[in-house]
């Protein structure tokens, strides 16, 4: 009886605990609204209980509560609160909860179209990183475009020399000639020598919805420059919610940034709208770089219905900006610094001055590219979709330089190009005693006394003062048109065509005769012996028309046009299940070169205009993904490319005669893999090699005495390997971190050749071997890390800060130091470490807080570090101050270094603490 009794009150007591502790079970699927997400965490608002999303995505979790509500959170996705209830010992079903990337644009745009080559999380095998169009908003601020990239694995970015959209980068130790940029799916890399002015994209900051940086081969199907990367930039489209924005952005330099931009939404009829515009200026955080640009955005979209689609934008950013094209010597910077103190003035800029009392350069960069693009996406069946874009570019303007008389001997007493002196002596009234230059610029020019010219002061390119514009103008159409089919349930076929024509047109013309009467120039072999008296002058700002004629202007020094044909056929076929995905892809093009030169040839010369020179290349890449769980996940990938060459590699020496030894790139890439996602920590691990045989490359000149020359190098082979971490983490809440650590191991292999030639495409002396074997790959930081916070203070205040070190930084190779054998190899300039922060409060405002006003606050270089990041020279601090004269020491021995690096050395310096503050409404 007792025995039953106690049976009796443990069943009780059993089901009183279960009333208590155990309503019932609650279960659901998580995906982003594509596929599952493994590793989200679900856990019950106020209770001490938790789950996480198995391998499909799946949930089941034991709720002691009959009613309350799930937080659901992933790394990269907005949280989401979902209610429930659930019976006595019942079980509630809550279906598929879709969460939102933090930038909820980019799905939209990838599921409609197969153009655009956007690696997949835990699918496809490539090594991968996203910025999302929040991020970039929030932290750029009066940064550049690629700057936002600077926390990535193997990114290096630098300002150059500091002008307007003049940063460039670097992935994995490839200069951006050789990381493929792609918007939309078409890609923007000059066809002539693969180069991206971000100058020329400064309002891509403004339309991108996301930014993904594929480092090695990549994804894309098509036959691109993708050897350290490629960068993926997808633009925002006309069908975005409703609503609009405007915002303004100040800074130090006097930056200032106006924009505005609204969006229709899809409309009941299928139309939708979307409106951008903007501007920006300022005087430049470098002396001398002042600026002004635009930006202008126009989406229409028409969805006829659900198997028709298409989406038209047209977007331009016309910009003009003084430039420091010149990386003066280390002992200039601190000339004009603190020379006691052996502190740099690290904002010199030894190419302008003043006109007038106006700021004038002789580097001033102007330019309009707008970009026209129309997408057709056409679902044929459940199976089967069509995918196109058809795509234009207008490329108008240059950059400015100067001619005549060398001015770099003439400075001011505080280093500036005396202007009004070059105008006086141009005019023949200079007068020493009355200029401010500081060396005697010696007797004034006297007016010409050619025949119909006597009373005219003329320069020419031996003589006065003038400054001329170097054009590189371009008409540019292509087309990408993508066909996919589902085969199966596990596979899918691409298959489709790349075709592209390209025009560019390069001559000089006069900018600013600096007071002058007229300009002779005789380089035109056509217009010899006589010559040709020009008047004309262009300004050096972008034409508010895009499409202006520019065949008729007046030209000296050189005029030849670029053809290149681009014919392309490329295929994928991709394997994926929840477990595994591969994809095998395969690519050909033909790319046809053409050269037309009025100015050296003879009209009745061959070689006036030449055939297509036509070169066949291709590649062939495939990688493999494996789910080992919910967790973990590893890949490889592997790809070769035979790359054909430049247009300067086909046609060296700025002639028409096709180079004997002609031969395409060939580029091998290796790369394995290991990720692991959970829902509060997110690592990726990489490692990669690369080889790149039969490169052709111009480099600028580094020598004061050819300022505006380059090398052209040929027969390069480079080696690199390395390793990178990258990891993110959410450890609290409100806590957010994130960290990457890259290790390269980049080298030349091998001896190459070069030759030298001037600021008007004339070779200097002979051909020379350069002794490069086992020299380190300079221009990037080998080693760089990073650590970074974000924590909310309060419900929308956040705080952030960042802080990345470079390190293992070698200068770029200097021809001059690599002519013998027993060369000391690339300099190694000081490690470097910089930190950023910033501040964001974000106000709902609006009957019913549906609108919000965002502050946010950035402080770049928080510390005021002083840093080299990069150099153009090769000379150590124990080489011999003199060549000739050994007696007189070294640069150490002379106290002529600066942490450590030989004031010889040209460098540029990196920006300076910089503070810019956003105010932003959207409606």
């Amino acid at each position: 009886m007792k025995a039953m009794k106690n049976w009796l009150l443990t069943g009780l007591m059993f089901f009183v605990v279960s009333a208590v502790f155990s309503q019932g079970k609650i279960n659901g699927t998580i995906t982003d609204g594509k596929s599952s997400l493994p590793g989200a965490n679900v856990a019950i608002k106020g209770i001490k209980m938790g789950s996480s999303t198995d391998l499909n995505g799946k949930f089941s979790l034991e709720s002691t509560v009959s009613t309350g509500e799930l937080i659901i959170s992933f790394v990269g996705f907005d949280e989401k609160i979902v209610k429930f209830s659930v019976s006595q010992g019942g079980t509630t079903n809550l279906g598929t909860i879709v969460l939102n990337e933090n930038s909820n644009e980019l799905s939209e745009i990838i599921v409609r179209s197969s153009v655009i080559d956007i690696a997949k999380d835990r699918k496809t095998p490539v090594a991968v990183s996203t910025i999302k169009a929040s991020e970039i908003q929030e932290k750029l601020g009066s940064q550049e475009f690629p700057e936002i990239l600077v926390n990535t694995p193997s990114v290096y970015v630098t300002k150059q020399g500091g002008g307007f959209g003049d940063s460039r980068i670097n992935i994995r130790g490839f200069d951006q000639r050789n990381i493929a940029v792609m918007i939309n799916g078409m890609p923007v890399n000059d066809m002539e020598n693969s180069g991206v002015y971000w100058s020329n994209w400064a309002g891509l900051s403004d339309v991108t919805s996301a930014m993904q940086v594929q480092r090695g081969l990549g994804s894309s199907k098509l036959a691109i420059s993708s050897v350290g990367g490629t960068i993926n930039i997808v633009t925002r489209t006309s069908d975005l919610k409703e609503g609009g924005a405007v915002a303004t952005t100040f800074g130090n330099a006097n930056y200032l940034k106006t924009q505005a931009s609204y969006s229709t939404g899809k409309m009941a009829n299928g139309l939708s709208a979307s409106f951008l515009l903007s501007q920006t200026r300022g005087d430049g955080y470098a002396d001398g770089t002042e600026f002004q640009g635009y930006n202008y955005f126009i989406a229409l979209g028409y969805e006829f219905n659900k198997k028709h689609d298409i989406q038209f934008t047209f977007t331009g950013a016309p910009q003009w900006h003084n430039q420091r094209s010149f990386a003066n010597p280390l002992s200039e910077y601190i000339k004009y610094g603190n020379p006691t103190a052996n502190e740099p003035n690290i904002k010199y800029n030894s190419n302008w001055g003043y006109l007038n009392g106006q700021e004038f350069s002789w580097t001033r960069n102007f330019y309009s590219k707008p970009v026209a693009s129309f997408n057709y996406d056409f679902k044929i069946s459940e199976k089967t979709k069509l995918s196109s874009v058809f795509y234009g570019s207008w490329g108008r303007g240059g950059g400015t330089g100067n001619i005549g008389k060398n001015p770099f001997s003439y400075k001011t007493k505080d280093g500036l190009v005396p202007f009004d002196d070059f105008y006086a002596y141009n005019t023949g009234t200079y007068s020493f005693a009355n200029g401010s230059s500081v060396t005697n610029l010696g007797t004034p020019l006297a007016p010409s006394t050619a025949a119909g010219h006597v009373g005219e002061y003329v320069t020419n390119r031996s003589a006065g003062f003038t400054r001329r514009a170097s054009i590189n103008s371009h008409d540019w159409y292509g087309a990408v048109i993508n066909l996919n089919q589902k085969l199966t349930n596990e596979l899918t076929l691409d298959f489709g065509v790349d075709a592209r024509t390209y025009t560019g047109y390069h001559f000089r013309n006069i900018n600013n005769r600096l007071g002058a009467d007229v300009y002779y120039d005789n380089t035109n072999i056509n217009n010899k012996p006589d010559g040709r008296y020009l008047y004309e002058t262009y300004a050096a700002s972008p034409s508010a028309n895009p499409f202006t004629d520019i065949k008729d202007q007046e030209k000296i020094e050189y005029n030849n046009n670029g053809l290149v044909r681009w014919y392309g056929a490329f295929t994928q076929l991709e394997y994926s299940t929840e477990k595994v995905s591969a994809f095998f892809q395969g690519a050909v093009s033909q790319q046809g070169f053409k050269r037309e030169d009025t100015f050296v040839y003879l009209e009745s010369d061959p070689l006036y205009s030449t055939d297509y020179e036509n070169i066949l290349g291709g590649n062939v890449k495939g990688g493999v993904n494996y789910n080992i769980d919910e967790n973990h996940n590893v890949f490889v990938n592997s790809g070769y490319y035979s790359k054909q060459p430049f247009f300067n590699a086909v046609y060296p020496n700025n002639k028409s005669t096709v180079n004997e030894n002609l031969i395409n790139e060939k580029v091998l890439g290796l790369e394995a893999g290991y990720g692991f996602r959970s829902s509060v920590f997110n690592a990726s691990l990489n490692v990669y090699y690369t080889s790149w045989k039969d490169r052709y490359q111009r480099s600028t000149d580094a020598s004061i005495d050819n300022f505006g020359g380059y090398f052209d190098f040929s027969g390069i082979t480079q080696i690199h390997s390395g390793i990178e971490l990258e990891m993110s983490a959410k450890p609290l809440p409100k806590l957010s971190l994130n960290g990457m650590v890259s290790l390269g191991d980049w080298n030349y292999e091998g001896d190459v050749t070069s030759n030298r030639f001037d600021a008007n495409n004339q070779q200097i002396g002979t051909g020379s071997t350069l002794y490069l074997d086992n020299v380190k790959v300079g221009d990037a930081a080998q080693f760089t890390a990073s650590l970074g916070a974000k924590y909310e203070v309060v419900e929308r205040v956040t705080v952030d800060a960042n802080y990345r070190v470079a390190d293992k930084l070698y200068a770029s190779i200097d021809p001059a130091r690599f002519s013998a054998q027993d060369n000391k190899g690339s300099l190694e300039l000081p490690s470097y470490g910089l930190m950023d922060a910033g501040f964001s409060y974000k106000m709902l405002v609006g009957r019913n807080k549906s609108n919000s006003v965002i502050f946010r606050l950035n402080v770049n270089n928080v510390l005021d570090e002083v840093y080299i990041s990069e150099s153009s020279t090769n000379i150590f601090a124990d080489d011999n101050v003199s060549s000739t004269n050994p007696a007189l020491g070294t640069y150490a021995s002379n106290n002529r270094t600066y942490n450590g690096v030989a004031t010889a050395n040209q460098v540029y310096f990196g920006f300076g603490r910089t503070w810019n503050f956003s105010l932003r409404y959207n409606f």
